[in-house]
C-alpha cells in the first residue's frame, strides 16, 4: 500500500521526527488519531503486531515531541509496540512489508535505522542496556538523554528490577516508562491526577523535595515527619512505593492516551537528574474495539478485513504441533494428578489454554521469568511431583544457567516441551529456534528428542514424562503437524532410530520434521533413510551399522550445524575411526533473517529440492 496524504494530512507533515517537532502542540491529538488509523490500514493489509502499538501512539508521540531523536536515545522493550514508532521514524512507507522477507524488521533493529538504539526481540532488557546508556551519555557530558519503555509484562522479569536497582545505586540519568495496560483506568487517572503527575515531576517540587532532604538529613525528628508527610501525598494516590526504595522519582500513573498531558509531563521529566519513573496507564488495542475487546486473540494478526472486526477463522486444517502438545498434557493429569505444567507467560502460543482451564492446580504461568520457570520445576521435582516446561526453544536460551545448575546437575526428572523449534518464520533473527539441540547436547545426561511427526512427539513427551534419571526434552516447529495418525500412547525404547527405508550407497540421518522432504530426497537418490528420533542418547550401534554398509552419511536436522546433531555423529565416527564421508545439512553459521518458514527454508536449501542439490553438489567434489 502506498501513502495516501490526503487521507492522512497531519501524518503527511510528520514525515520526519524533526518535521514532528515543528507541529503545533494543539495539533497532536489529531496526529494520534490519524497514526492510530494508518496503523489499522497497514497491518490489516501486511499481518503483525497489532494491539501492543495501538496503546502506545500518544506515548510515542509525546517521546519523539520531546526527545530530541535520534540524539537522545530511546530504548524499546521486546518491540512488538514499536510500529508507530517506525511510521515516525522514515519508514512509514515500507510499514506493510512488515515481517515479510527483505521488508522491515519485526522489531527494533540497529542495521535498519539510527532510531533504533537496540536491537530487541526478547523482553525485560531495555533498562539494563538504557543504565548502560546513560552513563556513556554521562561520561560524554553533551546532555544526551535517555528513557526506556517498557510493559507491565517485561517489568515482571528479574533483569529489569536488577537493573533499576543498579540505576538507583548509582543514580544514573535515565527515565523508565512502564506503559501498564493490565487494569482500567480508574478515576484515580483522571484530570486530577495527571494535574498531580505535572506538579510532582515540575522542578519546584523536585527541587523542594531534594533540597528538604538535604537541610533535614542532620535533623532524624523532622526529616522523618517532612518523609512520611510526603508519603501520605505521593502514597495516597501514587502507587509507587516499591520503585522509590530502588531509588527511583517516581511520577504516576497518568493517562497514556492523553498525548498533551504526556508531553508536559515529559517535557518537566526530561530535565530532572537521577533515575526518574513514569508509570503511564493504557489500553491494548485503543481505539479498535475489536483489539481493546480481546487483546490477547489481537496481539499478532493475520491479514484481516478492519470493517468486519473479526480475524479470519482458520482454516481447520491440520492440528499444530502446540495444540499436539496441550491435548497430551490433559490426556496426562487426567491420569497423574502428579504432573505440574509450567510455562513463562506463553499459555496461549504453547496450546496451554483448555489445560489452564480444565486443571488449573496443575498450571503455573510464572510470568516473564524463564529463569525461575525452570528452577521453579526443579522446586517441585525435588518434592516429588513431575513437572514438565513448555517454552519457546529461543526463550530456553535465557534460563540456560539453571537448565544446568539446577536440574541437570541434580539429575531432576523435568521434562521440557522445546516449542518453535527450528525456523520460525516472520519474527526473525531473535525467534529462529536454531540454538537448542547444540546447547542441550553437551549437557550430560540430557535426553534429547526430535520427533517427525505429531504421533512421534505425543509418544516421546510420554517417554520424556516418565524418564526418571534425569532431564528430557522433546523439540518440536512452529506450525502444523503431517496428518499422522495418533496411536495409544506408549514408551520409546531410549536411544533408538528406525530405518524407514533401504537403499543403496547413501544413508541420510534424519533427525526431526524435516522427514517428509528427507523421504523425497531418498527415493529420488535410492538412499537409505533412518529416523534418527534421539539426538542424545544416540543410536551409536545404528550409526555404525550405516557408516559400515554405505558409501557416505547425510545428517539433517533444523538446528544450527554446528555442535548440532550431525555434529554427534561426526563425533561418534571419528571416536570409532570410521572413515565415512559426512555431509551435515542444517541451519548455517549466520542468523536467519524474517520471512515466511517455507521462503526460509528455501533460501537455506532446506526443502526437498534443496537438500538433492546440496547432496548432489557434495558428491560432485
Amino acid at each position: 500500500m502506498s501513502f495516501e496524504p490526503a487521507k492522512y494530512p497531519m501524518l503527511a507533515l510528520a514525515g520526519t521526527v524533526q518535521e514532528l517537532r515543528l507541529l503545533p502542540k494543539q495539533s497532536l491529538p489529531q496526529l494520534c488519531d490519524e497514526l492510530r488509523q494508518y496503523l489499522l490500514d497497514s497491518v490489516s493489509r501486511s499481518s503483525g503486531h497489532f494491539a501492543s502499538g495501538l496503546g502506545v501512539v500518544e506515548l510515542t508521540v509525546a517521546l519523539h515531541y520531546v526527545y530530541n531523536t535520534p540524539f537522545d536515545h530511546l530504548v524499546w522493550d521486546v518491540g512488538h509496540q514499536a510500529y508507530p514508532h517506525k511510521i515516525l521514524t522514515g519508514r512509514r512507507d515500507r510499514i506493510a512489508t512488515i515481517r515479510q522477507k527483505n521488508g522491515v524488521h519485526p522489531f527494533p533493529w540497529r542495521e535498519e535505522s539510527e532510531f533504533d538504539v537496540l536491537s530487541v526481540g526478547h523482553s525485560s532488557t531495555s533498562i539494563s542496556a538504557g543504565v548502560g546508556l546513560a552513563v556513556a551519555a554521562g561520561k560524554e557530558g553533551l546532555d544526551r538523554r535517555t528513557a526506556c519503555i517498557i510493559g507491565d509484562g517485561a517489568i515482571t522479569a528479574g533483569m529489569a528490577f536488577e537493573a533499576m536497582n543498579h540505576a538507583g545505586d548509582i543514580k544514573a540519568d535515565l527515565l523508565v516508562v512502564l506503559n501498564d495496560n493490565e487494569m482500567s483506568i480508574s478515576e484515580n487517572v483522571g484530570a486530577l491526577n495527571n494535574r498531580l503527575a505535572q506538579i510532582l515531576s515540575g522542578k519546584t517540587y523536585s527541587m523542594l523535595r531534594e533540597g528538604g532532604k538535604k537541610v533535614l538529613t542532620s535533623l532524624p525528628p523532622i526529616k522523618e515527619l517532612v518523609k512520611r508527610t510526603e508519603e501520605h501525598l505521593k502514597g495516597m494516590v501514587v502507587p509507587g512505593t516499591l520503585f522509590e526504595e530502588l531509588g527511583f522519582n517516581y511520577i504516576g500513573p497518568v493517562d497514556g492516551h492523553d498525548v498533551l498531558a504526556l508531553v508536559q509531563t515529559l517535557s518537566n521529566m526530561r530535565a530532572l537528574k537521577g533515575p526518574q519513573f513514569l508509570h503511564i496507564m493504557t489500553k491494548k488495542g485503543k481505539g479498535y474495539a475489536p483489539a481493546e475487546k480481546d487483546p490477547i486473540s489481537w496481539h499478532a494478526v493475520p491479514k484481516f478485513d478492519p470493517a468486519s472486526g473479526q480475524l479470519p477463522a482458520s482454516s481447520g486444517g491440520l492440528p499444530t504441533y502446540s495444540k499436539i502438545f496441550g491435548q497430551w498434557l490433559s490426556e496426562m493429569a487426567a491420569s497423574d494428578e502428579k504432573l505440574m505444567a509450567i510455562t513463562p507467560a506463553m499459555r496461549e502460543g504453547s496450546g496451554m489454554v483448555e489445560f489452564s482451564r480444565d486443571y488449573p492446580d496443575h498450571y503455573f504461568d510464572v510470568a516473564i521469568a524463564e529463569q525461575h520457570a525452570v528452577t521453579f520445576a526443579a522446586g517441585l521435582a525435588i518434592g516429588g511431583y513431575k513437572p514438565v516446561v513448555a517454552i519457546y526453544s529461543t526463550f530456553l536460551q535465557r534460563a540456560y544457567d539453571q537448565l544446568i545448575h539446577d536440574v541437570a546437575i541434580q539429575k531432576l526428572p523435568v521434562l521440557f516441551a522445546i516449542d518453535r523449534g527450528g525456523i520460525v518464520g516472520a519474527d526473525g533473527q531473535t525467534h529462529q529456534g536454531a540454538f537448542d539441540i547444540a546447547f542441550l547436547r553437551c549437557i550430560p545426561d540430557m535426553v534429547i528428542m526430535t520427533p517427525s511427526d505429531e504421533n512421534e512427539c505425543r509418544q516421546m513427551l510420554y517417554t520424556g514424562y516418565h524418564y526418571q534419571d534425569g532431564p528430557s526434552s522433546v523439540r518440536y516447529p512452529r506450525g502444523s503437524g503431517t496428518g499422522a495418525t495418533l496411536a495409544p500412547l506408549a514408551s520409546l525404547p531410549l536411544g533408538k532410530g528406525v530405518v524407514k527405508r533401504r537403499g543403496e550407497k547413501l544413508a541420510i540421518l534424519n533427525f526431526g520434521t524435516l522427514l517428509t522432504e528427507a523421504a523425497a530426497v531418498a527415493e529420488a537418490l535410492n538412499a537409505t533413510l533412518v529416523d534418527m528420533r534421539f539426538v542424545k542418547p544416540m543410536d551409536e550401534e545404528r550409526v555404525l551399522e550405516m557408516a559400515a554398509s554405505h558409501q557416505a552419511l547425510i545428517t539433517l536436522e533444523e538446528g544450527a550445524i554446528k555442535g548440532g546433531a550431525g555434529s554427534g555423529v561426526n563425533e561418534l565416527l571419528m571416536a570409532k575411526r570410521r572413515p565415512v564421508p559426512v555431509l551435515n545439512i542444517g541451519l548455517p553459521d549466520r542468523f536467519i533473517p524474517q520471512g515466511s518458514q517455507q521462503e526460509i527454508q528455501h533460501d537455506l536449501m532446506l526443502d526437498a529440492e534443496g537438500i538433492r542439490q546440496q547432496i548432489e553438489d557434495w558428491l560432485a567434489q
